[in-house]
């Protein structure tokens, strides 16, 4: 899928991840609605990609029903869907330390946040015979989050939920992409937006996924990897779940050694 001239919505873009993809799909010609639950964030990256700010809780049913609405009025249609709000939060105490409200908040904004957008999309993108949704998930999704259980599941049900979409949709016209990055320098791991990550791969910057998100759109690309080496890992994983965890429960020694398992702690030990 080329992007020049198309309507993109991207959802968490007033920062990290979500702003560099909103620059990479303006430098590649398209039309950029920037969406953040931060209202000045959003404005000012609307600002910078000659865009359409609409700000929005995306865990709003009847906010992200706005957002689609404008977006569809801005420019009379919407061909590119990209879902990336995210969060995470950690749990110290283990899986079952976390809230309800913690579970479900994951819930909505990495799974139904890009449903609702989704449903809101498609129809009027098979009518065109012609569309795009993209999910920005994580690496978290394929493997596992040491810390963060509820971000690992609504993740892994962010990849599955693309894949249902690709199978059903993708003889329809409609092209799913899910992204699945490792560790990106954004304020999510305490990095400003003008970080570049490090020179050894592992901590990628946020331009750095963006490019591979627009390489993977451009080469029609259901799975897009910024860290190639995830594919190994999920590899690993399922040709033998034992050693992994018994891999994993390794990991989790040396967190609980370190005495953090903040994420702002945790990727400096990889």
């Amino acid at each position: 899928m080329q992007v020049a001239g198309r309507i993109c919505i991207v959802t968490g873009a007033g920062s990290g991840i979500g702003r560099a993809i909103a620059h990479a799909l303006r430098e590649k010609g398209a039309e950029v609605v920037v969406s953040d639950i931060n209202e000045a964030a959003s404005n000012q990256v609307a600002a910078e990609v000659d865009g359409l700010s609409i700000p929005c809780d995306v865990t709003d049913p009847k906010a992200i029903s706005g957002l689609f609405e404008k977006a569809r009025d801005w420019k009379g249609r919407v061909d590119l869907v990209c879902s990336n709000a995210g969060f995470a939060k950690g749990e110290p105490e283990g899986p079952t330390s976390a809230s309800d409200d913690h579970w479900q908040q994951s819930f909505d904004v990495h799974v139904m946040a890009h449903l609702r957008l989704s449903r809101l999309a498609l129809p009027e993108m098979l009518e065109r015979g012609e569309g795009c949704l993209v999910n920005v998930a994580s690496a978290a999704g394929l493997l596992s989050q040491i810390g963060d259980a509820a971000y690992s599941a609504t993740k892994y049900a962010a990849v599955s939920l693309a894949q249902s979409l690709a199978i059903e949709h993708g003889s329809q016209g409609i092209h799913v992409s899910v992204v699945c990055p490792q560790y990106v320098a954004t304020p999510l791991l305490g990095y400003d937006n003008a970080a570049d990550g490090d020179q050894s791969g592992r901590i990628l910057s946020p331009r750095n996924v963006a490019d591979c998100l627009i390489e993977g759109l451009q080469n029609d690309r259901f799975l897009i990897l910024p860290h190639p080496e995830v594919h190994d890992y999920a590899l690993k994983r399922a040709t033998d779940m034992e050693r992994w965890i018994k891999g994993m429960q390794k990991l989790k020694a040396k967190v609980d050694a370190s005495g953090s398992s903040d994420l702002k702690d945790f990727h400096k030990l990889l």
